[in-house]
């Protein structure tokens, strides 16, 4: 297992970023959660890195999904899409 790591950091103008890496699951997951609900506002999050996301870290992404601005790496980009958070974040490429 691919530990996970979540850096804070800043992002396009300002708005907070972080940069998750390694794998999110159902045992680390509330790493993501807690990071996210320690970050205010509008939130960057970085997934280039994440080589693994599986039900329990989109539950994490779907509870923040009205603030969140996905970057997702091609390998994510059909359970993004496929799982509907697409439709209620804004989702981009890196």
């Amino acid at each position: 297992m691919t530990p996970l790591t979540v850096t804070p950091g800043a992002g396009p103008g300002g708005a907070p970023l972080l940069t998750v890496a390694g794998e999110v699951d159902l045992g680390n997951a509330q790493v993501l959660a807690r990071a996210l609900e320690d970050t205010a506002g509008t939130v960057v999050l970085d997934l280039t890195a994440v080589e693994y996301l599986d039900s329990a870290g989109l539950s994490v992404l779907f509870a923040h999904a009205e603030r969140l601005e996905i970057v997702v790496p091609p390998l994510l980009r059909p359970v993004v899409t496929y799982s509907g958070l697409a439709e209620l974040a804004v989702v981009r490429a890196p």
